[in-house]
């Protein structure tokens, strides 16, 4: 399964590093689960999006797998793949950037030609590079936000439920940054995704998150507020919540969150884990094929 992570950082650049598919002590196991790509992108001091994304496992690029990834920025948004839409290529590896904005997506959606004829009524085709679902829903909310004059909370609203009233859906988790605002949504319970806000006290250590999917670490965020997104815990810290099924997270340029409902309660076409091709399915379990097969084992 896909993993996704995000933060803001204040309106103050921070500089923090960030290993994707090189914790020491997780690295065979992070890089053989997600093989088809990382990525992180951030915003650079003028505003524009920088992407650092390769369409590789760590054990094949062990330069990445090592090099520790120095940038300054007020959010980021990483992402580890596993493939379910689209081969493996960098056109396919998130984040993707579209006007400016920066989007990473975890789950499934489907009748992606209905999608496409959508986004050609909207005239937003044209943003579409790659073969992914994640890609085209990015492109629907583009098309959404130039439509309604650049609200991008308003235009991940009608996207999702566009979607969620005429597409078959299996999740939509996604993390959308500017430089100044971070956006999380959890739709519908399929797949989780936790928020941590850190309130910032000064003389703590550097901030250290680590799991075996997707690690993070930060020199300067232990004395400073900040708010985390991620796809699971990455720490022991209680703070961490689930988000609710259906809820949108909008953080502000001052770090202020605000949740909210707005989407359907229920996608009209949600996809059951068993109506899933099996390497489909296989991809967003979380514990892969071993996990999959414990969840429905075999009846005679």
């Amino acid at each position: 399964m896909c993993r996704l992570f995000g933060m803001h950082a204040g309106r103050t650049p921070r500089r923090a590093t960030f290993w994707l598919l090189s914790a020491p002590d997780s690295l065979a196991e992070q890089s053989h689960r997600m093989p088809d790509g990382t990525g992180l992108g951030v915003f650079g001091l003028d505003g524009r999006p920088v992407l650092d994304k390769q369409p590789l496992a760590a054990y094949d690029d062990p330069a990445f797998a090592t090099e520790a990834k120095d940038l300054a920025s007020t959010t980021f948004v990483a992402h580890v793949r596993y493939a379910t839409t689209g081969p493996v290529g960098p056109e396919n590896t998130h984040p993707f950037e579209q006007d400016g904005r920066l989007l990473a997506h975890n789950g499934v959606v489907e009748d992606l030609d209905r999608l496409e004829d959508r986004l050609r009524e909207l005239e937003a085709m044209s943003l579409v590079q790659g073969q992914t679902d994640s890609e085209r829903v990015f492109a629907l909310i583009t098309a959404e936000a130039r439509r309604n004059g650049g609200d991008v909370g308003a235009a991940i609203t009608a996207a999702l439920t566009w979607i969620a009233d005429n597409l078959t859906l299996y999740a939509v988790n996604l993390i959308l940054t500017t430089p100044t605002e971070l956006w999380a949504v959890r739709y519908p319970d399929t797949h989780e995704l936790h928020v941590l806000e850190l309130p910032g006290r000064g003389g703590l250590d550097p901030l250290s998150h680590a799991t075996h999917r997707i690690s993070a670490r930060s020199e300067e965020l232990g004395g400073q507020r900040s708010v985390v997104v991620a796809s699971e815990p990455m720490t022991d810290d209680p703070g961490w919540r689930l988000m609710d099924s259906g809820e949108v997270l909008h953080v502000g340029p001052d770090l202020d969150v605000h949740s909210s409902r707005p989407l359907p309660a229920h996608p009209a076409h949600l996809e059951a884990v068993g109506d899933l091709d099996r390497d489909t399915a296989i991809a967003q379990h979380p514990g892969g094929h071993e996990g999959l097969a414990a969840a429905q084992p075999d009846h005679d």
